[in-house]
């Protein structure tokens, strides 16, 4: 008796998930949540999520973009502040005012029409190995970071190519200015500065930690709480630290949003909701290492080596949306081809 109601059962397991409502989520390749979490809301929902990767953050908007007509996905999240300007140009997004709004950060609003909601933020900053640097001096400032002394023990990335590299390049402009940030990171690039593609790179090939020969890298506020606790009990203190002199961590909100043209609205708002509840906000952080923009999430306890700068630098989504173009070229040409600054303007 037991096997055939186990059977009819399973059949009917098997059928609700036939019928369940599938909802396309586009994300960057740097999303993930616990799978159980997911589960749970696929089991309490009836909608099972479909998660399509899309690359960095760039390469993720811009495929939102170009289908914006014939949409590959619902909801996309990992659109970020460099990029937000330019997604609400594009109109990929349709507002979705979420009752959960309330309970986020005010300063992770950036855009008041509620056409990208927050989920998270964080701090791309320069982070030391601390035991390259035992009894060494460490820069205090960005005009310390440009002296060869400094500039040849520093890996950067691309910011044509990577979201950190792209995040330093604009805590430089806010920094200096525009007229004087190609003329900082010609010091470097005349100091020894290396250049990668990507994060990976620069961390796990580049940095002294792993075997580089560079003990300054661009990375993230979090890394230090990172290495804590995925060394399984090796460190009880991180092995690396964060250099947060003023304006050298920049401000990155990352956001969601729900593609214009779905069909599937309600399901949507669902998973909009479900992505700003406490329990996923608290899982956020130990898998993408990101600060939740809830108020009331709490942070797991290794997040206390993730130092939240006092000074960072912060620029305006439009004026990126105007200018990030402009300034990649203008620094692929003084960083990558060498021409001078003067020339460059």
């Amino acid at each position: 008796m037991w096997k055939k109601l186990l059977a009819i059962g399973l059949s009917l397991l098997g059928l609700s998930l036939v019928q369940a409502e599938e909802l396309r989520v586009l994300t960057h390749s740097s999303f993930s949540l616990s799978k159980s979490l997911i589960q749970k809301f696929e089991q309490e929902t009836g909608i099972r999520l479909r998660f399509i990767e899309g690359g960095d953050a760039g390469e993720t908007l811009n495929k939102a973009i170009l289908t914006k007509d014939a949409p590959i996905a619902d909801v996309l999240y990992g659109v970020d502040n460099t990029f937000l300007s330019r997604a609400l140009e594009a109109g990929i997004f349709e507002p979705y005012a979420s009752p959960e709004v309330r309970n986020l950060k005010s300063e992770t609003i950036l855009d008041p029409t509620l056409h990208a909601i927050p989920v998270d933020y964080g701090y791309v900053a320069l982070n030391y190995d601390k035991e390259y640097f035992q009894g060494r001096a460490l820069p205090r400032s960005f005009a310390e970071l440009a002296d060869p002394a400094f500039a040849r023990l520093l890996v950067v990335e691309n910011p044509a190519t990577s979201s950190p590299g792209l995040g330093f390049l604009l805590a430089t402009i806010d920094a200096f200015g525009e007229d004087g940030y190609l003329d900082f990171w010609a010091r470097l690039r005349n100091g020894g500065v290396r250049v990668t593609k990507g994060w990976s790179e620069a961390y796990f090939a580049a940095f002294t930690r792993y075997g580089g020969d560079r003990p300054i890298v661009v990375s993230y506020t979090t890394s230090p709480a990172a290495e804590v606790y995925f060394s399984e009990g090796k460190y009880r203190e991180p092995p690396t630290g964060n250099l947060l002199f003023p304006k050298s961590a920049f401000y990155q909100v990352e956001f969601v949003g729900i593609l214009k043209g779905t069909k599937k609205r309600k399901a949507a708002e669902r998973f909009v909701d479900w992505l700003l509840s406490k329990e996923v906000q608290e899982d956020i952080p130990l898998n993408m290492w990101v600060f939740p923009a809830r108020r009331d999430a709490r942070l797991p306890e290794v997040f206390r080596f993730a130092e939240i700068p006092s000074e960072p630098a912060r620029v305006d989504p439009e004026a990126i949306r105007r200018n990030r173009a402009r300034w990649i070229r203008d620094w692929t040409a003084v960083v990558l081809k060498g021409l001078d600054p003067k020339d460059v303007r």
